[in-house]
């Protein structure tokens, strides 16, 4: 049974907001915060080009998982499931699991940090209350409530945009940082890996397919492609235009982060960040008390949004593979093993933090295991969307093809990157 669809008719400017802008949103986590925030501090206006790279990229696989959804009306680890083995999905849920859980755990710390600096509390109660609310809001808030606070979080992240009104860009290095430098050291290029893998990361296929799927089941006008064909033309249409708002913003956030930072930390020689909350204690000095406050307001924020996205992500993909009832549209009664994931994912999380482990090491070993999990992910995305026996004739094809093969390729070589860099 489905929750009541309560609210949010009234709403139509969150309407137009959708899955993709979402999860877009949900990419610049604390710990992508932090690693844009090292690479503006260690190379200044550097490493720019690797947003304008990625871009693109993010936007076609983005499209390959969503489409996936909307035509099958399957999330992507059961169209996975009907296309590839058994022993091989279950490798590559594990690996998310296993990411997802590290970066959770990071995301959560990061926020305690904020909460420490700005207002001198606990980090690990901070953890604890935040890590609980939030499997609260996922279990029991109305689902169409519950995509409302998503979105109306995603208005956070333009506290990154706002930094940029109190710091002095520097355009002309601003302009050069548009081109890589081949003859850079190991470590522009270990950061480079460090970006492109946490922009590019599995997480948000899953997401995104399963939060595709959760509209088509409350949405009386969606259906799913493969039954109602009429419906293609516009239901491909509203999925690009939403994947490309969303992943437009993704990277124009880690732009503003980057630039803050190479304009303030880098000009004043402050080159080793290693955190997002050390960011934005570091901004305090050189861009003023306000800026410091609008940096730590995006950290908080893009935490909460994150962390929701990652646990889900993990409960459908582990859900979705084993044949278990998924949906936040549902309640933990009816969907009792979906829900038990977003709370192992959460707890899990919780505790990394109240054990010695370095918050930095959970860090790197989340952006390690994303950074070797994606390509194969992403192979076994697009071969299930390229198969016209699972999609018919909205199999996927041509430059979208291409363009998905192209980031895969760049993922794999990334990820072999960090593999032998560490």
């Amino acid at each position: 049974m489905t929750r009541p669809h309560g609210g949010g008719a009234r709403d139509p400017f969150l309407k137009r907001i959708g899955a993709g802008v979402v999860t877009g949103a949900a990419d610049d986590d604390p710990s992508g915060i932090a690693t844009y925030s090292q690479a503006g501090a260690q190379f200044g206006y550097g490493l720019s080009w690797t947003l304008f790279l990625t871009t693109p990229l993010m936007i076609a696989v983005q499209l390959v998982s969503a489409r996936i959804a909307v035509v099958t009306g399957e999330g992507l680890a059961a169209a996975m499931r009907r296309r590839l083995p058994r022993s091989v999905l279950a490798v590559l849920v594990l690996a998310l699991l296993v990411a997802n859980t590290l970066n959770i755990g990071a995301d959560l710390a990061a926020i305690g940090a904020v909460a420490n600096i700005a207002f001198g509390w606990s980090e690990a109660a901070t953890t604890i209350v935040v890590g609980l609310s939030i499997v609260a809001l996922q279990g029991f808030l109305d689902y169409r409530r519950y995509a409302r606070v998503l979105k109306w979080l995603t208005l956070s992240l333009l506290a990154y945009v706002a930094v940029l009104l109190f710091v002095r860009v520097d355009f002309g290095a601003l302009g050069a940082g548009l081109m890589p430098r081949f003859d850079a050291p190991r470590d522009y290029w270990l950061t480079t890996v460090a970006v492109l893998g946490t922009t590019i990361s599995p997480y948000l296929f899953f997401w995104q397919a399963g939060q595709e799927v959760e509209e088509l089941r409350i949405d009386p006008n969606r259906e799913p492609i493969l039954e109602r064909p009429s419906l293609a033309r516009e239901a491909l249409r509203r999925v690009r235009l939403d994947t490309a708002a969303g992943m437009l913003l993704s990277n124009a956030v880690a732009m503003c982060i980057v630039i803050a930072t190479a304009a303030t930390l880098h000009a004043r020689g402050i080159t080793d960040v290693q955190t997002a909350a050390e960011a934005a204690q570091a901004l305090e000095p050189v861009a003023g008390r306000f800026a410091f406050a609008l940096f730590a307001l995006g950290i908080v924020g893009a935490g909460l949004l994150a962390i929701p996205v990652l646990a889900g992500s993990a409960a459908y993909a582990v859900a979705e593979s084993l044949g278990w009832r998924t949906g936040l549209d549902l309640t933990p009664r009816s969907a009792p093993q979906f829900y038990a994931i977003v709370l192992a994912a959460v707890g899990v999380g919780v505790l990394l933090d109240l054990t010695p482990l370095d918050p930095m090491k959970e860090l790197f070993y989340s952006a390690v295991v994303n950074g070797i999990v994606a390509a194969p992910v992403m192979a076994a995305m697009l071969v299930t969307a390229a198969d016209v026996r699972l999609l018919g004739r909205f199999a996927i094809r041509g430059p979208l093809l291409w363009l998905g093969w192209g980031a895969t390729a760049l993922m794999a070589g990334a990820g072999a990157a960090a593999l032998f860099a560490g």
